[in-house]
């Protein structure tokens, strides 16, 4: 397996663990722009994460030799095989965990979509929703919950990691 997905992909998944370490380093500051340092990272990690599942699209598309150039999201990657005519289990899984509302890879993207929305109203957590994604959502966030964000980053950052390890092992170049 080669390409430049395969890189962008792995350097995605560096980019985010190196901007948890740095959210975990900003909730231990006392300094006057804690809070805004803690916001900061919170979407930069979630921009991180969903970047890493875009660039794994794009690289089950390279593998394919799909066009990845126009290439937007699971709906592109999932059009794609259609026209071509293949199958791969790897859009059977992605696809039931991007449409799984308790799953984690939705709430994930759920929570970087937050990061487009604001609201100054208190938002609850629901079984659908994460922490991190009512924390972005949030304008001037009361940070109560931020040990809580780190660990569900954490656990994203790893359920992405163990998937995309299981899906590369499971593809043959052909």
């Amino acid at each position: 397996m080669s390409g430049i997905y395969l890189a962008r992909t792995n350097q995605k998944l560096n980019f985010s663990r190196i901007h948890i370490e740095a959210l975990k380093e900003a909730q231990g500051t006392t300094g006057w722009s804690k809070h805004a340092l803690i916001e900061s990272y919170n979407e930069s990690v979630l921009f991180h994460l969903a970047s890493t599942y875009d660039a794994f699209l794009r690289e089950v598309a390279e593998l394919y030799r799909f066009d990845t150039e126009t290439f937007v999201g699971y709906r592109a990657l999932t059009e794609q095989f259609e026209k071509s005519g293949f199958e791969g289990a790897e859009l059977n899984e992605l696809g039931q965990l991007e449409k799984d509302h308790t799953s984690w890879l939705h709430k994930m993207l759920a929570a970087y979509e937050a990061c487009w929305h604001g609201s100054d109203k208190r938002v609850s957590v629901t079984e659908t929703s994460s922490v991190s994604e009512i924390h972005v959502v949030q304008v001037n966030p009361d940070h109560a919950e931020d040990g809580q964000i780190i660990v569900e980053y954490e656990s994203w950052l790893n359920e992405m990691r163990a998937l995309i390890e299981r899906l590369r092992s499971g593809m043959q170049e052909w």
